[in-house]
């Protein structure tokens, strides 16, 4: 019941703050931007992730029964694995989005026109999909004829291949080279996105034109920190059952906590976002 009570408020909180972002950055003209649009959908994105698991480990607080269906399991896995993908490649792109602002400020506006977002936020939602049914697909034509308990709070892909009677290997390599291009590739491509932008804001000769420019990306790249760093130890750590015990307490940090954290870093850091909120407040008062 503590724990029912704990994360019903964690979920609760979760869905109400990305809310108010989308809703903020929608109806606040002077935040139709690039890097607001990014957020928004990132939030959208928070919303759906935390659903497809938060609310089933709810229900499983509440039963002593608790069962899942072959098919439920295998969807709940399909979109955590595809939102989660997506995820990384948005966080990707909205590297890029602050490298074009910081390093070509002067083509900000034509290259990140409304027309390529909407390309790049198709582009992960597309490969975040793609890489969720490669996973689904192959781990569900295992044959399953062991203990069927699942060892975890959700339908984790690791945890669902310990259930297979069948050598797993070929699964694990699939698993690791193409769930491994888009995180590792997604993560390179965001240092490399930062490296850049860190030689030139260093160049520019007042500390406070420095401590600006690192200010309009600094809370995208607490959130990058926090969740590639999870979701990559998760899935290196050795498979020792300690290793194992780690996992899930990761596993609630990535799946639960981040999307919690993440309205809060932007709606804290952002003075632009900052301003909306105070804006919105001060109507509410004058009616």
């Amino acid at each position: 019941m503590v724990f029912f009570v704990m994360f019903s408020v964690i979920y609760a909180l979760t869905i109400t703050g990305n809310l108010i972002i989308i809703v903020i950055i929608k109806e606040e003209y002077h935040l139709h931007k690039p890097m607001y649009f990014f957020l928004a959908n990132l939030s959208f994105l928070e919303i759906f992730y935390t659903s497809t698991i938060t609310p089933n480990g709810l229900r499983n607080l509440l039963q002593d029964s608790i069962t899942i269906s072959f098919v439920g399991c295998f969807t709940q896995m399909f979109f955590f694995i595809a939102l989660g993908s997506s995820e990384c490649v948005l966080l990707t792109v909205m590297a890029y989005d602050r490298y074009i602002a910081i390093c070509q400020p002067l083509f900000y506006s034509t290259r990140m026109n409304p027309s390529l977002c909407v390309q790049l936020l198709c582009l992960s939602w597309g490969i975040g999909f793609l890489n969720s049914l490669v996973h689904t697909v192959y781990t569900a034509m295992l044959p399953f004829c062991k203990d069927h308990l699942i060892r975890h709070f959700f339908c984790d892909f690791l945890s669902l291949l310990k259930l297979s009677c069948r050598d797993t290997y070929p699964n694990e390599l699939v698993a690791s080279f193409v769930g491994g291009c888009v995180v590792i590739t997604g993560l390179m491509l965001t240092l490399l996105s930062y490296i850049k932008i860190t030689k030139v804001v260093l160049r520019i000769p007042s500390k406070k034109g420095r401590k600006k420019a690192f200010s309009t990306c600094g809370s995208h790249l607490i959130v990058v920190t926090i969740f590639f760093g999870t979701l990559i130890i998760t899935y290196m750590l050795p498979g020792s059952d300690s290793a194992n015990e780690q996992k899930k307490v990761l596993s609630v940090m990535y799946g639960v906590m981040t999307p919690l954290i993440n309205p809060i870093i932007y709606s804290f850091r952002n003075a632009d976002f900052q301003k909306a909120i105070n804006k919105r407040i001060s109507q509410r008062r004058l009616r």
